[in-house]
């Protein structure tokens, strides 16, 4: 009778190993480049959660002498929102920048990326990244930007992490969500991310270059921004 909880608790461990090597495999590169890289927007769209991820993607370039430079940048970065009508990002005192989205729900390009920062959302967004998430492509969330990809279901019984002062209220209101408290970012599947707040989204960013294409193009980004931070480092 001594053997049974044994064996389940090694039955356990191997389940709980076999999904820590699932969760920790790496992205890989398309052969033949764009990625494509999705930027929901909608009213009150906080600044930095998509500017600073937009400006990683932006800035990464692959080394050759060979190539001609717009081969070398690998990303190919759009905005999608419930409708094309303008939407205004955060702002103080009064609403912020306008921006006209690229693409709604409906029309699309399918992203191979999506980055998904703080705002209010919208009618299509649950839907939209419940089947990007089916298509086997990569979700970033940045700051509260994690509440809006709780509402699909797809964080319950994973990991996530949000903005720290938002962190309690995220456990409150997602009871089946693992919040993880301190950190810039977390995996929570092979394919989504969520990070902290606002500049967490950098780091985020860079960590998925790394994953695409190693340290040194990944560093290399990193410089060409002028950005000091090192959390993005993988162990």
């Amino acid at each position: 009778m001594k053997l049974i909880p044994t064996l389940v608790f090694i039955i356990t461990l191997l389940h709980s190993t076999a999904q820590a090597a699932d969760i920790a495999s790496a992205l890989k590169a398309p052969k033949n480049p764009p990625i494509k890289v999705a930027f929901v927007l909608s009213e009150g769209a906080v600044m930095i959660d998509f500017a600073g991820p937009w400006e990683v993607f932006t800035d990464v370039h692959l080394p050759g002498k060979d190539m001609d430079m717009q081969a070398r940048m690998p990303f190919e970065l759009y905005t999608v929102a419930p409708t094309k009508a303008m939407i205004h990002t955060s702002g103080n005192r009064h609403p912020g920048m306008q921006v006209t989205p690229d693409y709604d729900f409906s029309d699309a390009p399918e992203p191979d990326v999506v980055v998904l920062g703080a705002q209010q959302g919208g009618p299509g967004l649950t839907t939209w990244l419940k089947k990007i998430h089916a298509d086997h492509k990569v979700i970033l969330s940045v700051c509260t930007g994690a509440f809006l990809l709780a509402e699909t279901g797809l964080l319950d019984g994973k990991q996530a992490t949000t903005h720290h002062g938002a962190e309690d209220e995220f456990a409150q209101q997602y009871p089946k969500i693992k919040v993880k408290h301190a950190v810039r970012y977390v995996q929570s599947d092979p394919t989504i991310f969520t990070a902290g707040g606002l500049s967490s989204g950098i780091d985020l960013a860079l960590h998925v270059v790394e994953e695409y294409y190693g340290r040194e193009v990944a560093q290399n980004t990193a410089n060409v921004m002028e950005y000091r931070g090192t959390d993005w480092k993988k162990p």
